[in-house]
């Protein structure tokens, strides 16, 4: 059975991880069923969150009724994939998902697959191998450090996500209440500190009169010490800010060098019956699934809008090349018939918006 529109943006958000997309797209479509299933192996969202690894799109799938029970085309439950990572990656990959897994559906534990084996056989083996390997087991990681690492490398990997990717058949809003990037990195340094201040303070409460015997010297170094890690942590903190504005900037400058290119190989390239047959993604898109908000910032990048008279002089060309008229003129033979009202519709989309704008240059 083929998927809907919307099961297919699901099951995008959580093959690319796409946590806040997901969480946007699930609050949006509440009564959306997340018990589907897609290709050859025939997986649900659930197993596909699974086989990645990814505890946060677990636990959200939980949330919104994903089926711990629901099979694959091998039998194996979300629970068996859970299982099977953690054999591999070890304790972490069982405290993120057998862990949610089993709270919410403890009946899976026991639950056979095709062959006749159950995730609790899985975990038993888990601990047999554990067993075996107990004398050759390298050390611990700091814990300390292996959270920190983590919530940066969650920073890291939700910056990395293109610029202005968003879905093109509908225009989708941006949420309200998806962070931006410099939201998300500054609400990951003040977990780290509130952690941080929180352990302080119960080894405060648990060693108080240790620490009234301590000297002056002693905790004059002290001070010193976590004086010296907060400001080191603050600097670390702004030079990944500052790297990832530039990443950022640079991202947008490519989007705006590609458009330009695009728009004189197609506009420019002659509108004669023989010409290529032009669909949607043929157009020279600012931000090919972008809204049209996000199609016009990538057309304007790179003008400084308080200069008035340049501004509006890049916005008249704009307006120029996306005016429905004109584009009608140069490219309507030359359109696909399937797409042809979508692409007419989006030139018109971004016409008026260009046209909004202009408007307010005169006010």
């Amino acid at each position: 059975m083929s998927l809907s529109h919307k099961q297919k943006r699901v099951w995008k958000y959580v093959d690319e991880g796409r946590l806040l997309k997901l969480k946007s797209y699930l609050r949006k479509h509440r009564d959306l069923d997340v018990n589907f299933s897609q290709g050859r192996r025939q997986r649900s969202p659930l197993h596909l969150a699974c086989c990645r690894g990814d505890d946060a799109v677990v636990r959200l799938l939980l949330k919104h009724g994903a089926d711990v029970l629901q099979r694959d085309r091998r039998g194996d439950t979300a629970l068996h994939v859970a299982a099977n990572r953690a054999l591999k990656h070890g304790k972490t990959a069982f405290d993120d998902l057998v862990v949610p897994l089993r709270e919410s559906c403890p009946e899976a534990t026991n639950t056979s697959n095709s062959a006749g084996v159950t995730p609790q056989d899985l975990l038993n083996w888990m601990k047999n191998k554990e067993t075996a390997a107990n004398m050759s087991r390298p050390p611990e990681v700091d814990p300390e450090r292996e959270w920190m690492e983590k919530l940066f490398g969650e920073c890291e990997d939700e910056f990395c996500e293109t610029f202005g990717v968003y879905d093109a058949d509908d225009f989708l809003p941006v949420d309200d209440d998806e962070e931006d990037f410099g939201d998300w990195a500054d609400r990951i340094r003040k977990e780290y500190f509130d952690k941080k201040h929180a352990e302080a303070q119960r080894l405060a409460a648990s060693s108080s009169g240790w620490k009234k015997r301590k000297s002056k010297e002693e905790r004059e170094r002290e001070e010193q010490s976590n004086k010296e890690l907060h400001e080191r942590l603050q600097r670390e903190h702004e030079e990944y800010l500052a790297r990832a504005a530039r990443k950022e900037e640079e991202t947008r400058q490519g989007k705006k060098r590609r458009y330009d290119e695009r728009c004189a190989a197609t506009f420019q390239g002659g509108s004669s019956e023989g010409s290529k047959k032009l669909s949607y993604s043929d157009i020279p898109w600012p931000a090919p699934q972008g809204t049209v908000q996000e199609m016009v910032d990538v057309m304007l990048h790179g003008v400084d809008r308080k200069d008035v008279p340049l501004f509006r002089k890049l916005l008249r060309k704009q307006q120029a090349l996306w005016h429905p008229d004109k584009f009608a003129q140069r490219c309507e033979a030359r359109l696909e018939e399937k797409d042809k009202q979508r692409i007419l519709d989006t030139v018109t989309a971004l016409s008026q918006e260009l046209n909004r704008l202009a408007q307010g240059l005169r006010t």
